[in-house]
């Protein structure tokens, strides 16, 4: 008995070490089709694509999912002939003139600014920003900075995520009074709240002033054996992006609500502000909701809503968090703020 229980005990490892194996190398085969999406969709050069392959081959995790127990509800090719039927078209020719980029959104306040007076754009789509491609997960917050640098662009700052999807970009809004003296978890709970409370009056979400089931990518499912963030038992059971064309803010930005959850900068001082140039950035914020959200609604996903210090670190920390349902996208300043100008707080 006892050599069968040894000889079955080594069964099931050499099935965990083959599925491991199956997974590594679908997953390189998976990201490898990804890159050369990328560099085709956004033209970048061969030195940019040498630091994103960098920065993906010194992860074992970030991709599209563990493709051994991901389950995408939706294929690419469904998603496009969602568009079709439609009749529209994800590129924008205005806005890649103004942003200078494909898929890219300008961020402004259209009560007193036209899109052309936008001093920053931000992604249309979950990275890698390409309509009907599934989001990048697993992937930290240094890789996602990382990545926004090697394209060119920088890891937004979580008002200007805010105001993509609330659909005006309003003036830096962050308390960095109440984060003077004390430790950064103390920091960001004081600020957190001061925003929530001023912004819960008004609250909104991308697409309209009420949640509403079904318009977004939020209808998907949780791995039956999805203990709260492991590699191997949690499916990152996305849609590809844009997969629901209402869901938009009405500066043209998709899936902030739904799919991915994604990773933004949230600046303590002005020096962390990435929006004003910082390079050493802020700590970690988590915006948006994910693919669940339709059937659990595990937390608030109004557009300007702060979350709590979950999983918390310094952007740039080398053990920022990733999981299953968390991915990100980028923005690019387009012009400099005037030297002049007043610095942001109250």
């Amino acid at each position: 008995m006892r050599t069968l229980t040894v000889m079955l005990a080594c069964a099931a490892a050499l099935l965990s070490v083959s599925a491991g194996s199956f997974a590594d190398e679908a997953r390189a085969a998976q990201n490898e089709r990804l890159l050369t999406e990328l560099q085709a969709t956004h033209d970048l050069s061969p030195e940019q694509m040498r630091r994103i392959r960098e920065i993906f081959n010194g992860s074992r995790l970030i991709g599209q999912g563990n493709p051994a127990v991901t389950e995408h509800p939706m294929t690419p090719a469904e998603c496009a002939t969602t568009w079709r039927a439609r009749r529209e078209s994800a590129a924008n020719a205005t806005f890649e003139r103004i942003c200078a980029a494909k898929f890219m959104a300008p961020l402004y306040d259209p009560a007193h600014e036209s899109p052309e007076k936008a001093q920053a754009c931000i992604d249309q789509f979950e990275f890698p920003d390409i309509p009907c491609a599934y989001p990048v997960v697993w992937v930290k917050a240094k890789e996602a900075a990382e990545l926004c640098e090697a394209e060119g662009k920088r890891l937004c700052d979580a008002h200007e995520w805010e105001g993509a999807c609330d659909g005006r970009l309003l003036p830096p809004d962050y308390r960095f009074d109440l984060a003077q003296g004390v430790a950064a978890d103390v920091a960001i709970g004081r600020m957190r709240a001061a925003h929530n409370n001023e912004y819960s009056p008004v609250k909104r979400w991308s697409y309209g002033l009420d949640y509403e089931r079904g318009i977004c990518a939020a209808g998907s499912h949780k791995s039956p054996d999805c203990n709260g963030g492991s590699w191997a038992h949690c499916g990152s059971n996305t849609y590809p992006a844009g997969s629901f064309p209402a869901c938009h803010s009405t500066l043209g930005v998709y899936d902030l609500n739904g799919n991915a959850a994604e990773h933004m900068n949230l600046p303590l001082d002005p020096s962390q502000m990435s929006s004003r140039g910082s390079t050493t950035l802020g700590y970690t914020e988590m915006k948006g909701s994910w693919f669940i959200f339709d059937s659990y609604r595990a937390h608030e996903d109004w557009c300007r809503w702060r979350a709590p210090y979950w999983h918390g670190t310094r952007v740039l920390a080398e053990d920022s968090h990733a999981n299953y349902h968390l991915g990100f996208r980028c923005c690019k300043t387009l012009q400099k703020p005037s030297a002049t100008e007043a610095p942001p707080g109250r």
